[in-house]
């Protein structure tokens, strides 16, 4: 066969695969409920293998298998070795196939617990879910799991693929026992369509063929509904809208905004608006690498060029005029925890939704769900693959629809600032409309005439340490000296915070990130007045050490580290609290039971066990005559 034979063969394959339609589903389950296996059955029986391939899984078979001396299609999707050891799924594994009427993008997702955040990641992307059962386990805790999470996801159409039927002598009660069960679980989950199937992976009952074992059942066979179900999102009917990922400015003749229109449709000499400025201007040309359009619908990776000179920049969003996603820097959604370290509100987070990217915090946990029962209980944390309903507040407004009207401008993940892992997932419900109602108000007075006023610079001195290190000492032998030369001052610590303004906030790390949260706040409004404010707190974490720092302007916050070690610290204890916490007396004290994450690169560093403290304190109020905050 020539080249040309060769190039058109290819040409004519590939022309006919992109006229297909895509579906994109996810099998999930409990554990050793047959995901693998019917999706390796439904690639085996679809004749979608190829030969080697087929003969290095007769030889995993043989050396992995748990089939007998059988073919163990699990073992086609099972890519990891750690998986086939241990006979389970632990990571999604992605398959692409086509039969004549369709392409397909499965995702296999793990059915333990642990693994939930997998499977979440899995329907992310997913139109239709398949949600296994074993048929002679019934309805699980993960079953019920997966279903919330899949409704949760805003995935709308689902499988019930009752399988190992075999093993129950194909008996239609055991099915409609567990038909029933699942119904009644999912009735309030939103599904728009619901189909059970009885099928055994690993015979290939009602895979692709009519099983003669289960003539009682008169619907489709697992993949010809898989061909024939309606998920059509009709992304391109809903209002436009374009995330900018790049300004595109290769020369001072272009300038574009590139991104993926991820709804609706644009067309040349359309109006368009900035969601987050409300600047409007109407579309020149729609660039791609292969030319102009004059028309880019839902999908489409395209640069837009606009009439006039708008200010946009990465994150934007472009819309319609008539038809604007909510711009708000507080809005409630649902969030899928997913990382080891728990969910504390107040706590600062890098939120990425679309090609936006803020720094927000989880201003209230409203309330965590049971995903087996669907309860809502009181939390005030999130552990690992727990769901909660919370409110968020952002940095700065960004611009969304909520999450059952647009997944791709109503989803956005939370990021740890220091691991960069990502550490939940979220999808929008409504924006708060008080947040639309609160505007800045230009105070007369600004921060540089008040210090002028008073001959200093403002700053913030924040002392941490361990109990008993000498911060509050060394801390207030400053204020001392600072008002004796005439400085104006104010020392914010436990004695005059915790009975007060904080007196509602326990010693949990998420009382104590909501305790520093609000005593940076006030700190901050110090700094504004022109005062040299002192702030003598454990604060032992990192975080909210961060947050206080960026609160304030650069050079305005100074870390002081009063390093003691925790012997000395033990030692000094004068109120006998390290000897109780010892002993289990008191929960959640610093250096016992709960940890102390000491600054990294402190502005000051005091080693009290080298020097006396009115000599630290010295070393404190030249640091800042040496850089100008006294004179």
């Amino acid at each position: 066969m020539n080249d040309i034979t060769v190039h058109g063969d290819l040409a004519k394959f590939l022309a006919e695969q992109e006229g297909k339609s895509l579906l994109r589903f996810l099998t999930c389950g409990s554990v050793d409920d047959g995901k693998s296996t019917l999706i390796g059955r439904l690639l085996y029986d679809s004749k979608l293998l190829f030969d080697d391939h087929l003969s290095a899984l007769e030889k995993d078979s043989k050396k992995h298998g748990t089939t007998g001396g059988d073919i163990d299609f699990a073992l086609l999707v099972d890519g990891l070795e750690a998986e086939r050891e241990q006979g389970i799924t632990i990571d999604v594994a992605y398959r692409f196939f086509a039969t004549e009427k369709r392409r397909f993008i499965v995702a296999d997702c793990p059915g333990h617990e642990q693994y939930t955040r997998n499977m979440a990641t899995g329907a992310s992307n997913s139109e239709l879910a398949v949600i296994l059962v074993d048929a002679r386990k019934g309805v699980l805790i993960q079953t019920r799991r997966h279903a919330y999470i899949a409704s949760l996801l805003g995935i709308h159409h689902v499988v019930l693929a009752v399988n190992k039927i075999d093993l129950v002598d194909f008996a239609q009660d055991a099915f409609d026992s567990i038909v029933a069960e699942f119904t009644a679980f999912a009735g309030g989950l939103g599904f728009t369509n619901l189909v059970a199937i009885p099928i055994s992976a690993r015979f290939g009952d009602n895979v692709i063929e009519p099983s003669p074992n289960t003539p009682w059942y008169r619907g489709p066979t697992f993949l010809s509904h898989l061909e024939t179900v309606d998920v059509e999102s009709a992304l391109a009917e809903k209002p436009f809208r374009m995330p900018v990922q790049w300004v595109n400015r290769p020369n001072l003749d272009f300038r574009g905004f590139s991104g993926t229109v991820v709804s609706g449709r644009v067309r040349k000499r359309d109006r368009l608006v900035v969601a987050k400025s409300g600047r409007e201007s109407t579309v020149k040309r729609i660039v791609t690498m292969d030319g102009d359009l004059d028309e880019a619908v839902a999908g489409a990776a395209v640069t837009v060029v606009l009439d006039d000179e708008v200010d946009v920049s990465r994150g934007d969003v472009l819309c319609e005029p008539t038809a604007r996603p909510e711009v708000s820097e507080q809005f409630a959604a649902h969030v899928l925890w997913m990382t080891d370290d728990e969910m504390l509100p107040s706590r600062q987070y890098l939120l990425k939704i679309g090609t936006a990217s803020v720094l927000a915090t989880v201003s209230e946990l409203k309330h965590k769900i049971d995903v087996n029962t669907l309860d809502h209980l009181a939390a005030k944390t999130l552990q690992l693959n727990e769901v909660g309903y919370v409110n968020i507040s952002t940095a700065q407004p960004i611009a969304f629809d909520p999450y059952h009207e647009n997944r791709d401008t109503g989803a956005f993940i939370l990021i740890d600032r220091f691991t960069n892992a990502t550490a939940g997932a979220g999808m929008i419900d409504f924006g708060l409309r008080r947040a639309t109602n609160v505007h800045w108000q230009a105070l007369t007075l600004n921060k540089r005439l008040r210090s002028a006023i008073k001959g200093q610079r403002p700053a913030v001195l924040w002392f941490t340490g361990l109990s008993g290190s000498g911060k509050s000492t060394i801390a207030n032998l400053v204020e001392q000296k600072l008002c004796g030369l005439g400085r104006h001052t104010y020392m914010l610590d436990g004695d005059n915070v915790r009975h007060g303004l904080n007196r509602d906030l326990g010693f949990t790390d998420a009382d104590r990130v909501e305790n520093i949260r609000r005593v940076a706040e006030a700190s901050k409004l110090f700094v504004e007045a022109g005062e040299i404010v002192l702030v003598s707190f454990i604060s032992p974490f990192r975080s909210e050490r961060r947050m206080a720092r960026e609160l304030v302007e650069q050079g305005e916050f100074i870390e002081i580290f009063v390093d003691t070690p925790l012997e000395v610290c033990m030692q000094r204890d004068p109120k006998g609290l390290y000897e109780k916490a010892r002993a289990g007396e008191i929960l959640n004290f610093t250096g016992i039971d709960s940890p102390y994450e000491a600054p990294e690169l402190a502005d000051i560093t005091l080693r009290t066990v080298e020097s006396a403290p009115d000599q630290l304190a010295l070393r404190v109020v030249e640091y800042l005559r040496e850089r100008g905050f006294i004179l």
